[in-house]
């Protein structure tokens, strides 16, 4: 008996809204953090997929670490006891704040950056994100002792309400608290947030410590048989599939379909999503209809996987919709085998732990065992496993099976023999639909449907689109390959380099063109443009490049010149400098070529002032874009580092994004003078020999423009189009929209 029983009351008269709103408020302040640390760590590393991954990865162990304080904290039989440990903890981990990055694992590293990641998001955010964490399953486990001991209500749905608050949270983040509130206010309101939550979190303690509740001072009754290690195995394989395929689906959208960097957050929101649906109480898609709709997703997403060519709007849903349909699959098969609320919170320690083993093999396994994005149709075959239908297989399945595998291998058959024209490809795809469909009659059999699945998978992957990759490689970086394709126009083959979707340069191998700088970085470029002219200079020059690629730019030094690359990824680094690849900065450069790796912005502040005729920064091309090398204060870091009469080169191409108002504004606001210059390629210019361009021009002194202001091909900035992005503000959904403004004239 509680030692307030004269205070005690029945406790079905606690408002249920309250349950809700406390889980609700929780779950809304962790998926709000998230973006903020993100904005505050990750662009340091470059934001790359792997970053995103490797954050999301954190946050999971960080989740389990919440879950698993949570589950020992139901030792403790006392609710009143409880809610004074958690009120505890949350004060305590209120120190860290408010939320700041933690400089005690130093600068950024480039050969270890998980590491450094890992140990600045525990450092800067794990404790208050941890105990935030572990409200869902804690309040939940209260109104299993109270509430649902004394009316039966079910305490799972509340889970449905803590996903909502995630999902809301995350989608408010770049819609309108990023475009709203500069960072330092984000911050301090996030602060206020969690002191909020505090007293929240007090009042319903104060309530749950006082109902009535025969439970409330021990184990609840007829708690039913404890959960065995095959169950445990079963909801970590349900859990580990959604995480392992929401990160995988991410970095192949973002590495191999598109860019835009928004595409990141999709994801994640339709994960939260089918969590939602899963635990609600009437769900709006029944488990049969996920079943069906599921088997035409996966079917269709395994054909059109290694065909990158088809309409890019067709692959993003399809692959969304294999994962959406695949995770809540997985989802709804966890819920019908939770346990008896009394072995609540263990049920969600195992599925965190699960969503941990998922997050955890693509972010940190995978980059190291693949050259590629391997793991992603890896796990989306497994997936297939967790589908129903374990028994007797009817002949005329076994039937369908073998001509569905008879069709899928005759593809690579037609595809070598006949190679890939017009009517070819044609027969292969119907070969590949055929297949598809069989696969797709045989998804009641859940063994049989799973290796049609594997069969279609390999086919598919054999008769792919052709690209002449010779060599590939995989970093915490991302994923670069290196292809050739050959050009008449330039006596022969073409080296390329490209990073997922963006190309980053390319090399002639004829002897005529080998040195010359082709596509973003050719003589009629605004950048080529830019060195050609200052080599007429008759001193050496000083020039400094952010972002290294095939390094280029390397075949504008001169004898006497000194060029410095500053470079996160040192797998480019290696690729750039290696002969058997590319021949730049070894054979063509003519100047002293030296390399420093880490975040250019850190980097570059190392560096005298007065130092360089030419900057080039070239980190924004259409891939993740480091915005905080576009900030006023990162501008005027850069123009202290010009000479007197420099010119610094910001290259601002971007297929998402429209990074011009916003440059021009930062530019006048550091102080500087400028120009820009859109450039479009010459017309029956052979490929990659030169390509279109936006480049802008930012100078110390009014007196450095004046060659240029000759020149009609650059023109004057207007630095009212945009507000100046700063450390403390940026709107990167208002350069999304400004783009698509621009691209279709009917959006107001």
């Amino acid at each position: 008996m509680s030692t307030l029983e004269g205070a005690e009351r029945p406790a079905a008269s606690i408002s249920p809204a309250l349950f809700a709103v406390t889980i609700f408020a929780s779950a809304g302040l962790v998926f709000m953090v998230q973006p903020m640390v993100a904005k505050l760590v990750l662009p340091l590393l470059g934001g790359s997929p792997s970053v995103w991954n490797t954050s999301i990865a954190f946050f999971q162990t960080a989740l389990l670490a919440g879950y698993g304080y949570a589950h020992l904290l139901q030792k403790v039989s006392s609710v009143r006891a409880q809610a004074i440990i958690h009120l505890g903890m949350l004060l305590a981990a209120a120190l860290v704040l408010p939320l700041h990055v933690s400089g005690l694992v130093g600068e950024p590293s480039s050969n270890h950056p998980s590491l450094w990641l890992l140990g600045v998001l525990t450092l800067s955010v794990g404790a208050p994100f941890a105990v935030l964490s572990a409200t869902a399953p804690l309040v939940q486990a209260w109104h299993a002792r109270t509430i649902h001991a004394e009316t039966g209500a079910e305490p799972y749905v509340l889970y449905a309400a803590s996903n909502m608050g995630s999902l809301l949270a995350l989608l408010a983040y770049p819609a309108a608290v990023e475009p709203l509130a500069t960072l330092r206010g984000q911050t301090f309101g996030w602060t206020l947030g969690y002191g909020g939550f505090i007293l929240l979190m007090a009042t319903l303690a104060l309530f749950v410590s006082r109902a009535r509740a025969a439970a409330i001072e021990g184990p609840a009754a007829d708690a039913g048989p404890a959960p065995t290690w095959k169950q445990r195995a079963v909801w970590v394989a349900l859990a580990a599939i959604p995480s392992s395929l929401m990160l995988g689906v991410t970095t192949h959208i973002t590495t191999d379909v598109a860019s835009a960097p928004f595409l990141w957050v999709i994801p994640l929101a339709l994960y939260l999503t089918t969590f939602i649906i899963a635990f609600s109480e009437k769900p709006i898609i029944s488990r049969e209809m996920t079943l069906l709709l599921q088997a035409a997703a996966i079917t269709a997403c395994v054909v059109i996987l290694p065909f990158r060519q088809t309409n890019l709007a067709v692959q993003v849903f399809v692959h969304l919709a294999a994962f959406f349909l695949t995770a809540l699959m997985c989802h709804q098969a966890m819920v019908a085998r939770r346990p008896n609320p009394a072995h609540l919170t263990e049920f969600y320690l195992w599925m965190s732990f699960g969503g941990v083993v998922g997050g955890s093999f693509n972010a940190f396994l995978a980059p190291v065992i693949f050259t590629n994005v391997w793991e992603y149709p890896l796990v989306l075959a497994l997936a297939c496993l967790a589908r129903p239908g374990i028994g007797p297989v009817e002949p005329w399945r076994w039937a369908t099976f073998a001509l569905g595998v008879v069709a899928a291998c005759v593809a690579p058959v037609v595809a070598l023999f006949w190679g890939t024209d017009d009517w070819v490809g044609l027969v292969i795809r119907l070969l590949l639909g055929g297949a598809a469909v069989c696969a797709f009659l045989v998804r009641r059999r859940m063994i049989v449907f799973f290796g049609l699945i594997v069969v279609l998978s390999l086919a598919a992957e054999a008769v792919g689109d052709r690209v002449d990759v010779r060599n590939s490689w995989r970093s915490f970086f991302g994923v670069v390959r290196q292809s050739e394709m050959p050009v008449p126009g330039m006596k022969g083959q073409v080296k390329m380099l490209s990073h997922g979707t963006t190309l980053h340069g390319a090399q002639a191998q004829h002897p005529d063109y080998e040195c010359r700088p082709l596509v973003y970085y050719a003589p009629e470029t605004p950048i080529g443009q830019v060195f050609t002219r200052r080599s007429q200079d008759a001193r050496p020059l000083r020039i400094g490049a952010v972002g290294l690629g095939t390094g280029a730019v390397a075949a504008y030094t001169r004898p006497g010149d000194a060029l410095t690359f500053f470079e996160i990824d040192p797998m480019v680094i290696k690729i750039s400098t290696d002969p058997k690849h590319f021949t730049y900065t070894t054979k063509c450069a003519k100047g002293a070529i030296d390399y420093v790796l880490g975040d250019a912005r850190l980097t570059l502040a190392k560096q005298p002032d007065d130092t360089f005729d030419v900057l080039l920064i070239d980190a924004f091309s259409s891939d993740a874009v480091p915005a905080h090398l576009l900030t006023v204060e990162a501008m005027k870091g850069y123009l202290a580092k010009l000479k007197p009469d420099g010119v610094l080169i910001l290259h601002l191409s971007n297929r998402n994004l429209e990074l011009r108002g916003p440059a021009m504004a930062v530019a006048e606001a550091a102080g500087g003078y400028s120009l820009m210059q859109r450039h479009s390629a010459a017309e029956g210019s052979p490929p990659l020999w030169e390509s279109a361009e936006d480049a802008m021009i930012v100078t110390r002194q009014l007196s450095a423009l004046a060659p240029y202001e000759a020149d009609k091909r650059w023109q004057a900035t207007n630095p009212t189009l945009a507000r100046p992005w700063t450390d403390d503000y940026m709107n990167l959904v208002g350069a999304l929209y400004a783009q698509m403004k621009e691209r279709y004239d009917w959006l107001p």
